[in-house]
């Protein structure tokens, strides 16, 4: 069976100058092949940006949940130290 197929959107963008020489001067084959390069960098920034939300989102919860963890912990404290003395 093979892979869905996607429909592609088309749009024009402007890019400057220095910025087409600079990816022409590193990247030869973006003058024949723009579409796969913006299409990776894209995708490339679009995961960074995800990943960055999830760590910052993770981050918030260990925030939020410390102080009740901590009370907690305290509730138990003298359980978890019966049998120790």
């Amino acid at each position: 069976m093979r892979g869905k197929r996607t429909i592609p959107n088309r749009f024009t963008i402007e890019l400057p100058k220095e910025l087409v020489c600079e990816l022409n001067a590193i990247y030869p084959d973006f003058t024949t092949n723009k579409k796969n390069f913006i299409a990776e960098a894209l995708k490339e920034k679009i995961d960074r940006y995800l990943k960055e939300r999830i760590d910052e989102l993770l981050t918030e919860s260990y925030k939020e949940s410390y102080e009740e963890d901590k009370a907690l912990a305290k509730e138990y404290e003298s359980v978890d130290l019966e049998g120790w003395e």
